[in-house]
């Protein structure tokens, strides 16, 4: 599992508390933070996750969730796909091996420049080019060429039928005649970036802000929202206490601490998801590669007590990486609580409880560290209440806390609360992460044999 993995798109997926006046914008003559009828022109949003990068060819926004670019395909609320940068969905051939997109015509790149097919040629090749550092170009495995018809026209062709195809197509579009100019993984288009969305970028202070502005000849009209900044504090906490106090005017919390925003004068929002949080299980540590304990903490963990105690219900039991309630799921794979199944299970591959209760075997402690990041609140109480589970079978876990940065390096061999899913098919988030040969490093992946065990997922309905 990469370290971007395991971070998780958790801004999806948790609960989103708004001020009243942030949720219904609308235009000002006024600069800055005027109001109008009571409304502002301007929203500061609390966030806890900060991008690495801007550029799409490096993987920012591919899932079609960035306010700098668009796609040829967008997602509406419901999550369907509707046209964004093509006039349409795409023509598709009776072998489901050519997938045509008709164009926008007029559509313009926020310095002005006029976006056509050679704009999607080149990010489409560029993003699959061997030497481009893109960690999910694996999710474009299908596409066997991508070529121009035209200015008005783009064909890709596939190597086998892929019917989940066309959701990557949501994927930001770049400038050829800004990005071809660069070096794709250290030019600092990454830093700059230009593209056709409803907002530019305006400031970005790294760990602290980004602010962006309303791009005025914005292809569907310029936005209502005309300055809007994402503030980056890590700490739900600290996020939720500057959210009260009226400095943010939103902001990213889980539902513990969103509830507390219900009523007055804010309004709560639940996005719905497909992510999931879970503990990996490193097969190069001695205890968490050993076949037995996995299988114990598997049974031993209480998924439903975690749902209804640190989602407060906003979420589903997860038994694997795909959602109960996906058309995808397996039926019959749901596993039930059973302590006693879980000891037995020890028992009989000779873990055996010492003098503290602490399961042992030749001399080594079933006991292994659980790794979450600092501030994240919701991983913080899943890997307690995951401890206080594994402690009931006399397996010791001892859970720490750091950056992600002190995290990375641990992954081979220490447990950690990771987190993932897919807003679309749940093929582009599992294919990278069950499969080895997707990754140029594979000390940091988990590797076939490997499951982690998933605890809740945080999906809301």
């Amino acid at each position: 599992m990469t370290a971007r993995s395991a971070r998780g798109a958790v801004a999806t997926a948790l609960v989103l508390a708004l001020v009243t006046s942030a949720g219904a914008c609308s235009r000002s003559d006024g600069g800055g933070a005027a109001a109008v009828g009571g409304r502002k022109d301007s929203v500061v949003v609390g966030i806890a996750h900060e991008p690495e990068t801007l550029s799409p060819l490096l993987g920012y926004g591919k899932d079609g969730n960035s306010k700098i670019f668009d796609g040829l395909l967008t997602r509406d609320a419901q999550m369907k796909l509707q046209p964004a940068l093509a006039t349409a969905l795409p023509r598709v051939s009776a072998d489901r091996l050519t997938y045509t997109f008709t164009l926008r015509r007029g559509v313009k790149f926020s310095d002005g420049e006029p976006f056509g097919a050679k704009d999607v040629v080149f990010t489409y090749r560029t993003i699959l080019d061997k030497g481009t550092n893109n960690p999910s170009k694996t999710e474009l495995d299908a596409v066997e060429r991508v070529e121009a018809r035209g200015e008005g026209e783009v064909v890709f062709t596939l190597k086998y039928p892929y019917a989940p195809f066309a959701e990557r197509t949501v994927l930001p579009i770049a400038p050829e005649h800004i990005a071809a100019r660069q070096n794709v993984n250290s030019g600092d288009f990454s830093t700059r970036p230009v593209g056709t969305g409803p907002y530019l970028l305006s400031t970005w202070s790294k760990g602290e802000k980004l602010g962006f502005t309303a791009n005025p000849h914005y292809w569907r009209g310029e936005p209502a929202v005309r300055k809007f900044t994402m503030a980056v504090i890590k700490d739900d906490d600290v996020r939720a206490t500057r959210l009260r106090s009226g400095e943010l005017d939103g902001a990213v919390l889980p539902p513990n601490l969103a509830s507390g925003f219900r009523g007055h004068g804010r309004v709560t929002y639940a996005a719905k998801s497909f992510d999931y949080r879970t503990v990996t299980l490193p097969t190069h540590n001695k205890v968490t590669g050993d076949i037995a304990v996995r299988k114990a903490l598997d049974v031993a963990v209480d998924r439903q007590a975690m749902v209804d105690s640190i989602l407060e219900g906003a979420g589903k039991p997860a038994y694997g990486p795909v959602p109960t309630d996906s058309p995808w799921f397996t039926p019959g794979t749901e596993r039930t609580r059973d302590l006693d199944a879980a000891k037995r299970i020890l028992d009989a591959a000779g873990w055996q409880p010492g003098k503290d209760g602490v399961r042992e075997r030749d001399g080594l402690r079933a006991s292994f560290p659980l790794w979450y990041p600092s501030g994240d609140e919701l991983r913080q109480d899943h890997a307690l209440a995951y401890a206080s589970d594994a402690k009931k079978v006399g397996i010791e876990i001892r859970t720490e806390a750091g950056a992600w940065e002190a995290i990375e390096p641990r992954m081979r061999t220490d447990a950690v609360l990771a987190g993932g899913g897919s807003p679309a098919d749940p093929d582009f988030d599992q294919y990278q992460l069950l499969t080895t040969t997707t990754s140029s490093n594979a000390s940091s992946r988990r590797t076939p044999g490997t499951p982690s065990s998933l605890i809740s997922t945080i999906s809301t309905s």
